[in-house]
């Protein structure tokens, strides 16, 4: 595996007695679209202060495309594009002169900056809207506006906090395929800091949860999910046309398979509680025994479903530490 392009290495941050961050480990390859994950409050905003080098960290480093962000800050900014929660643009000029602008502040040399400006505004569907005072555009426009100001400069890693705030669902869709869409085609590593849940699991290749400053974990959904849930990480639901008799007599031959862990019954319905995906097995062996299959159902553990189990987790810890020191 190539080396990752932003590591965090036990970085840590404090605000007097209180450890925004505590000791962060994190590793964020080339092209991929890593979600953070967590409440308001969590740290998502600290670490990412620390990544641009906007804020030292109390201790340990954050390494950013080969450059230490608090050493060399500058380096990072030149590879980095950030889109805080709430982007501010010049209102009283249009989106292309805000936008020419933000291309001067980024050394864009002037030969190419008209070109450049048109590229990125036809990218995030603003041409139409180019010459508009940014005073009379939506939140969704801005958002668009301020990821042509990230783009501007070619970076190799765009940072976004919390873009999707204050979108409605239509905006949330489109710009979040518009994040996909630039990781593939041009390569683009994304860090997208977020506390919806929902949008995350729509974009992202990987997760980390990050609560009260610690990441209690990362990776894919799937491997997330067969880590928390095991041998109960696949729930398959099957209706057949005719009643099942109980004690059924089918039931001590797919008990025997090794990856179903319990097996439910209610009127013609089957439940089957396993440890990987069987669908497609136990809809053949229904079919195969005679059985009309009326509906299949497979239950999916969502990002939703991870989240609260580990935030339950990490409350459950905290509740019996808090207990055993008093």
């Amino acid at each position: 595996m190539k080396d990752p392009i932003i590591q965090l290495k036990g970085l840590t941050k404090h605000y007097g007695s209180v450890k925004a961050v505590d000791e962060l480990n994190l590793d964020i390859y080339q092209g991929e679209i890593f979600g953070l994950l967590g409440p308001n409050g969590a740290g998502k905003t600290t670490t990412i202060l620390m990544m641009l080098g906007l804020t030292d960290p109390t201790s340990c480093t954050a390494l950013v495309c080969g450059h230490n962000a608090t050493s060399n800050p500058i380096q990072v900014k030149r590879k980095v594009g950030y889109m805080p929660d709430s982007v501010g643009f010049y209102d009283n000029m249009t989106a292309l002169e805000n936008l020419l602008y933000i291309g001067r502040l980024n050394s864009v040399p002037e030969i190419e900056l008209q070109k450049r400006s048109a590229e990125v505004l036809e990218i995030v569907g603003l041409t139409a809207d180019q010459h508009k005072r940014t005073s009379t555009f939506s939140r969704g426009m801005k958002q668009r506006l301020g990821l042509a100001d990230v783009l501007i400069k070619n970076p190799d890693v765009i940072i976004l906090d919390e873009p999707t705030l204050g979108i409605d669902p239509t905006g949330v869709r489109d710009f979040l395929a518009l994040i996909k869409q630039l990781s593939r085609q041009q390569g683009l590593t994304v860090l997208l800091s977020s506390h919806h849940l929902h949008h995350v699991q729509q974009v992202c290749d990987r997760v980390g949860i990050f609560v009260n400053g610690k990441l209690l974990a990362q990776g894919g959904i799937g491997e997330l999910s067969g880590q928390l849930f095991g041998a109960n990480s696949h729930i398959t639901s099957i209706a057949v046309a005719q009643p099942i008799s109980q004690p059924w007599p089918l039931e001590p031959e797919l008990q025997a398979w090794e990856a179903i862990t319990e097996i439910s019954i209610n009127n013609n319905e089957l439940e089957f509680t396993c440890s990987r995906n069987m669908t497609a097995a136990l809809v053949r062996f229904l079919v195969k025994k005679d059985y009309d299959v009326i509906s299949v159902n497979q239950k999916n553990y969502g990002l939703d479903d991870i989240y609260q189990k580990y935030f339950e987790s990490d409350i459950t810890k905290n509740t019996n530490y808090e207990k055993s020191i008093s």
